[in-house]
């Protein structure tokens, strides 16, 4: 036994000298590769932003309080911003958010409501610098505002990348200010692209699983090779907590936005002066469309461009190159083209594919839309064999001045009114009420009952699935629906 214990220990020994194999000199790293590298890297472009205001009601801003008959008491009332409020003094609010740099000489990317309403925003370094910050322009469409600092040197800054590269399942970083941690990286894929989240007119989110909480607000989502390809705006969260359903604004719609704004100080959107709707699956139907790709022209504003270019009733394909697959796809497609530029369009009118160009003017203010009015029933009056009513689900009448009076209908708008709706009919169901006017039928126009009844008869005797209606309301919106045929 003795020979025994020195033969293993000898057998030790021989294995502690033992020449290591190339394998056992490099362990392997396990699990997925490190971004390590790429955050450290990144980082110091990445901000904290700050902000204060002060609100109505609570206890007002601090301020120093000196004795009765203080020599400085009356002046230090006068500078005291809650001096003679009482009740209406005021209290100081604070927000945290973050952003990143985007040139060495200063200009921050943030979201706007971040700043919204600061009467003081400050951006926080990495390096521990403080700066103030003053805002150089802001666009509630997209929730982004562009801020600038002046610093002593030159500011590390990221770019932006092609987001439309960005696919479902590619790797994105999150770096940002959540809870006011600061400097916090979250790793997560792309969870879904072109996400409508209801919260502006050009929503087209990106959405994430990495990590976004309150306070990444502004701070940007880079794919792999470093570039930023979203601006951390939305969470889905419970408790101001994320569910891991994070959405960012795609760097392809931010960066002309950004861009304007740096250097203008406002937005410079395009516009072409139309109003649109979607294309429903009855709309396709009756268009003998495959799908419901496009946007249809409703109306037209006689002092855009689009006048003399397009027609009501025309469906819009394609915008400068670009597919319309959804009606809200073509403003922002407009709104990201450059003013005054002449770009191609494609439509369909009358059932053919034809090419046009328009050139484009500046969007400066959205149009508001008149609500319909609900007006009081009329007799309904049909001499379509079976009844427009049978067939369609309503009844019509001449637009007469009486009809005019009763229901409030200027003197140059021509059709057909409606005058009673059947309730469960498809008409019923689509929104159809007594006091709209047909304007339109199958993108025809007309200008009487008897041109309405004809060709319904004529799309009924062809065995037509539906019937396209342009209709127009008392205040004059209009727009098209589809009523499937009885």
């Amino acid at each position: 036994m003795h020979f025994s214990a020195i033969g293993t220990i000898g057998l030790a020994m021989a294995l502690l000298l033992a020449p290591l194999t190339p394998a056992m000199a490099q362990a392997q790293p396990r699990g997925p590769q490190s971004v390590a590298a790429l955050a450290a890297e990144l980082s110091p472009a990445v901000v904290n932003i700050g902000t204060t205001r002060r609100l109505p009601g609570g206890g007002g801003t601090p301020f120093p309080e000196f004795p009765d008959g203080s020599p400085l008491g009356d002046m230090f009332d006068q500078l005291n911003p809650n001096h003679g409020l009482g009740a209406d003094q005021m209290m100081e609010a604070r927000s945290l958010g973050s952003g990143f740099i985007i040139s060495a000489e200063g200009f921050v990317v943030t979201n706007n409501h971040v700043i919204e309403g600061a009467e003081e925003i400050y951006v926080f370094l990495t390096d521990g610098r403080r700066l103030p910050a003053t805002l150089v322009g802001k666009d509630d469409k997209t929730d982004l505002a562009v801020l600038r600092v002046n610093a002593d040197a030159a500011l590390p800054f990221v770019e932006f990348g092609d987001s439309d590269t960005a696919e479902v399942g590619d790797w994105v970083m999150a770096i940002g200010n959540p809870f006011g941690l600061g400097g916090s990286v979250t790793l997560g894929i792309v969870s879904a692209r072109n996400r409508d989240i209801n919260s502006g007119p050009y929503d087209n989110f990106i959405q994430t699983d990495a990590s976004i909480n309150q306070g990444n607000s502004g701070g940007p989502l880079f794919d792999m090779f470093g570039k930023v390809v979203g601006i951390n705006t939305a969470i889905i969260a419970r408790g101001g907590s994320s569910l891991g359903i994070g959405f960012a604004v795609p760097g392809n719609l931010a960066r002309p936005v950004v861009m304007q704004l740096a250097e203008f100080g406002e937005t410079r959107r395009g516009w072409i002066g139309v109003g649109i709707q979607e294309v429903s699956d009855d709309i396709a139907l009756s268009l003998d469309r495959p799908n419901t790709h496009g946007a249809i022209v409703v109306d037209i504003d006689p002092t855009g461009p689009a006048e003399g270019v397009l027609e009501e009733g025309d469906l819009i394909l394609r915008f400068d190159g670009k597919a319309v697959e959804r009606m809200r796809d073509l403003p922002r497609i407009v709104a990201e083209a450059q003013v005054g530029r002449a770009v191609p369009i494609t439509v369909l009118r009358n059932g053919t594919e034809i090419s046009l160009d328009i050139t484009l003017g500046r969007l400066e203010a959205p149009i508001d839309v008149a609500a319909v009015v609900a007006p009081a029933k009329a007799e309904p009056t049909a001499d379509l064999p079976g009844g427009m009513i049978g067939i369609v689900g309503f009844a019509i009448a001449p637009l007469d001045d009486a009809a005019r009076e009763e229901f409030g209908i200027e003197l140059n708008v021509a059709g057909a009114l409606i005058t009673e709706v059947s309730d469960g009919s498809d008409a019923y169901d689509k929104g159809f009420i007594p006091g709209l006017i047909i304007r339109e039928v199958n993108q025809i126009p007309v200008t009487s009952v008897e041109e309405v009844e004809r060709l319904v008869a004529e799309a009924h005797a062809a065995h037509r699935a539906a019937v396209l209606f342009k209709i127009t309301d008392p205040a004059g919106s209009s727009r098209f629906i589809a009523v499937r045929l009885e």
